[in-house]
């Protein structure tokens, strides 16, 4: 008889259906979707399968969100992750046993079994902490019912136990916190506040705060979604202490400002490039030409990546591809969810732009020395110092404006980039309609690369305006280099009117990457990048071009962005606002344009 090969990934899917239907026969509910701890079956299976139904059964007795949005909010506030998620898993094993065992009589067995294959695998890195040690005492007291331990474990056990008795889930909140305030860091109430002020803490206030360093995996969409997803999943999860002991070393081995690249990660660096954000329109001499002439000053060692995106040129068809592609669809959808109010808002503003040309096309009369005689004027001959008796013709021109709309395209934007999307949408329909030339694009930082991504350029038919559906936000934001590059585009153009219109929620910052040796290793934020693009935007205007510059970030930020934009600023509490205040903008120019003329 042959031996029988089994796939692996087959082998995973059969193991992660039997998890699945273990958990979702205990919680009653089949249409849960929580990620399980499918690694450990390979050590051992009573490991995964207690997880699974610790899983079902916390949901089927606790609210799951509620005891996710605790430790999230905990940890907003600087609290140790992994030592409060020791706590917290074992508090929701004393609170789901309870119930289960009553109902499953077969739950005490695999419970017993999952826990003596914990401590015999991992008795050595538990016992290394605090927390291990406190889990070796739980499991050895539910192995033996002997809760004879050491004197500082003894409280903390205590009241883990007493949550075999828990009503719901705030009860077990308060016991984490109790427990994390009292025995893990004293000092936590005093520097941060009460369970209270945790619970508090708003979705926007969780929404601004980075959570990338938190994520065990690449992040795609919702950051603060894909890390209250991941503690929900590790709540019940008895065996995660070496994960998360491994994410803590490498968050600990990351430097919080700058990460300097190392040799062969810099000449890999374009490929990357490639891969994220598409292959680039320009070829590598031209490429070399524009940064020779544009990284300069604050930018030197920077580099422009100019690219029409991943989903026009792409290297090939990976994670990124599917992720940029899934956002373009995100986008559209958000366009037919509000086509009418879109419709309506282009039409509007088409009217408005076209009814301010139409005046600049007029042909206006003017009194003169020369022309046209009037004849009921001769009268004044002889009888005074005004000799304006005919009328001279003048006549206007509207086809002397050029407009570029530069979208930032940082990771901060990421919550509302389909309204963005929309916005610039509506703006460039109406620009189209009224027949002024125009480019959309959008700009983010990767490493030292500033990414220039071109929706549509400025004599491109109107067709091209839907590929601002493609917008999709990653990484920093280095603005002066990203306005300076806009900036020398508008400069190549002949009309004689040049207007920038720039997006932005937030100060710039680039603070992540800088290479060995650089010549320019300061930091790119604060008062220091501040400086730099108000200079670039005064230096943009010294040339004859009008900047607009458009907020939708913090009010604490608003000294900031004012002193990038002077005077022609606008702040809007609403990226559905943005069309509008773009439109006025627009048309006073024209007008303004029209009187001094």
């Amino acid at each position: 008889m042959g031996n029988i090969n089994y796939d692996p990934e087959e082998y995973r899917m059969e193991i992660e259906n039997r998890m699945k239907n273990l958990m979702w026969t205990v919680s009653g509910n089949y249409e849960l979707d929580i990620h399980l701890d499918l690694e450990s079956f390979q050590k051992s299976k009573y490991i995964s399968m207690y997880d699974a139904i610790k899983q079902g059964a916390f949901a089927q007795y606790f609210d799951r969100e509620q005891l996710a949005g605790y430790i999230v909010r905990k940890v907003y506030f600087q609290a140790d992750e992994r030592a409060l998620m020791n706590i917290a898993q074992l508090c929701v094993d004393a609170a789901s046993y309870a119930k289960i065992s009553t109902d499953r009589p077969g739950v005490p067995q695999i419970r017993e079994k999952a826990m003596e294959d914990i401590l015999e695998y991992d008795f050595e890195r538990l016992s290394r902490s605090d927390a291990g040690r406190m889990e070796i005492a739980w499991m050895r007291g539910c192995l033996r019912d002997d809760w004879n331990m050491e004197k500082k474990l003894l409280e903390p056990i205590r009241n883990i136990k007493g949550l075999e008795d828990a009503k719901d889930t705030m009860e077990i909140i308060q016991c984490i916190d109790r427990l994390y305030n009292g025995w893990i860091d004293p000092t936590f109430e005093k520097r941060c506040g009460t369970l209270e002020t945790v619970m508090n803490v708003t979705l926007d206030d969780l929404k601004e705060f980075d959570w990338k360093d938190f994520l065990e995996e690449e992040f795609e969409e919702s950051v603060l979604e894909q890390y209250m997803q991941q503690v929900a999943n590790q709540l019940s999860n008895l065996n995660s202490g070496k994960n998360q002991e491994e994410k803590e070393e490498q968050r600990k081995n990351k430097k919080k400002n700058v990460v300097v690249l190392k040799q062969e990660d810099i000449e890999k660096m374009y490929q990357y490039m490639e891969l994220n954000y598409g292959r680039s329109y320009l070829t590598e001499q031209e490429q070399k030409k524009i940064n020779y002439q544009m990284c300069r000053g604050a930018h030197e060692d920077c580099s422009l990546y100019y690219t029409d995106g991943i989903l026009e040129n792409p290297v090939k068809l990976n994670a990124q591809y599917v992720n940029a592609k899934k956002q373009r669809e995100k986008n559209e959808v958000e366009y037919h969810n509000h086509h009418n109010m879109a419709k309506r808002n282009i039409e509007i503003m088409t009217a408005n732009l076209k009814r301010s040309l139409l005046q600049r096309n007029e042909t206006e009369y003017l009194a003169s020395d020369y022309g046209i005689l009037v004849p009921k004027l001769l009268w004044k001959v002889g009888r005074g110092k005004n000799h304006h008796l005919f009328l001279k013709e003048n006549k206007r021109e509207n086809s002397d404006f050029v407009v570029q709309i530069l979208m930032d395209a940082s990771g901060s934007q990421r919550e509302r980039q389909g309204q963005i999307a929309l916005q610039a949408y509506i703006i460039s329909e109406s620009l189209s309609n009224a027949q002024i030339p125009h480019k959309v694009a959008s700009f983010c930082t990767f490493w030292d690369y500033t990414v220039i991504q071109r929706f549509r350029e400025y004599d491109d038919p109107r067709t091209a305006n839907k590929n601002v559906f493609q917008y999709r936000t990653s990484s920093n934001n280095r603005d002066g280099l990203a306005i300076r590059a806009a900036g020398e585009s508008l400069l190549q153009r002949a009309e004689e009117n040049k207007i920038l219109i720039v997006l932005s929620d937030g100060k710039p910052n680039d603070v992540v990457v800088n290479r060995p040796n650089s010549k320019n290793p300061q930091s790119y934020c604060g008062e220091y990048a501040v400086r730099d693009t108000a200079f670039e935007v005064r230096n943009l205007r010294n040339k004859g071009i009008f900047v607009l510059g458009v907020f939708t970030g913090k009010e604490e930020d608003l000294k900031a962005e004012q002193k990038i934009f002077g005077k022609d600023f606008a702040y809007i509490s609403a990226i559905e606002n943005f069309s509008n205040i773009v439109g006025i903008y627009l048309r006073r120019l024209l007008e303004w344009e029209t009187e001094q003329f």
